[in-house]
């Protein structure tokens, strides 16, 4: 089976400048292989060439060199193109249509029956938590509620392939649970999500997959589960009803100790004792345990190590960059 999605060195230069026009590398021969029915996170600071490889694969502009895939054909194929669905970073729309129209006016060009269109955009509205003001004019919408109708766009076809450009852009933390909810229930139903987004935490409840891009190059991709398999760096000990002169006794000493409340403290423990007994101790005096978890690199650690590596290593002018040659 060909992958859902296959990039291959795919470069895209712009011309920057008014008088003097210098090339400016936005993506630098990017190669990614993404299979059918993953949630792929696409992560990255922001320019570091997300939209633009987005807006690559949709042929809203062209590459400069490299080439890419949908579905085992290449991007340009009109066909696959009724297979695939796509939320732009900042979706605007004819904001003098309700969302109603609009949605129906979309599907029009796909070709769906009257009565088909009436049910399709009745459930995605209903899916993305649009209610009644779905007979209002969009130009009345919040930048959250216009969000969720361009994620209903982008399902009104049933496609096999979703691309999402930072889809939790302008949520509430609701909405942003509810879209959670939908990309793994697209997983469930065997749909490849692809998403960009900065925000790491997104990544982490959704990808099994990711790869993190700084400065227009790829600086890594794997398993979440590889790329988070780090060794414990110490470990959280979180107790109440703890009395002050106790913290004071402890020994080993914790490396940080923070007042959550009133006799509720939590305390950072170094790796080089086990927690037993510092919360044997705690214990003894009367307190009791809350929570003790260990200590891990985190996604983040992870993404601003790779950034800072990729970005200290070239410039992204193609003049600056030949010029140190």
């Amino acid at each position: 089976m060909p992958p859902a999605i296959r990039i291959e060195e795919l470069t895209k230069d712009y011309a920057i400048g008014f008088w003097r026009k210098r090339p400016y590398r936005a993506l630098d021969s990017l190669s990614l292989r993404i299979e059918p029915g993953e949630v792929f996170g696409f992560l990255g600071p922001n320019g570091a060439g997300k939209t633009t490889t987005l807006k690559l694969l949709m042929q809203l502009v062209f590459p400069t060199s490299g080439r890419a895939e949908i579905l085992g054909h290449p991007v340009g194929d009109v066909a696959t193109r009724r297979r695939i669905g796509y939320l732009a970073e900042n979706p605007y729309y004819y904001d003098y249509l309700t969302a109603e129209e609009l949605l129906d006016y979309f599907a029009k060009l796909f070709g769906y029956s009257s009565a088909d269109r009436q049910r399709r955009v009745a459930h995605l509205l209903d899916r993305v938590g649009i209610g009644a003001e779905r007979r209002l004019q969009l130009r009345k919408f919040s930048k959250g509620m216009v969000q969720r109708v361009g994620i209903a766009q982008a399902l009104l076809n049933d496609p096999e392939v979703v691309f999402f450009d930072e889809p939790m852009s302008g949520l509430d933390p609701l909405g942003r649970r509810d879209v959670r909810a939908l990309i793994l229930e697209l997983r469930d139903q065997g749909r490849t999500v692809f998403f960009s987004s900065h925000i790491l935490a997104d990544a982490q409840a959704l990808c099994s997959r990711v790869a993190v891009v700084a400065g227009g190059r790829l600086a890594a991709t794997g398993n979440l589960n590889e790329i988070l398999a780090f060794d414990v760096r110490g470990w959280e000990l979180v107790m109440t009803g703890v009395r002050p002169d106790v913290i004071d006794r402890l020994q080993p000493a914790p490396r940080r100790v923070t007042q959550i409340s009133e006799g509720r403290y939590s305390l950072e423990l170094s790796t080089d004792h086990p927690p037993e007994r510092t919360l044997a101790e705690l214990a003894a005096s009367g307190a009791s345990l809350v929570s003790l978890n260990p200590v891990h690199d985190t996604l983040e650690d992870y993404f601003i190590k790779r950034v800072a590596e990729v970005e200290s290593a070239r410039p992204r002018s193609l003049e600056a960059s030949r010029a140190g040659d």
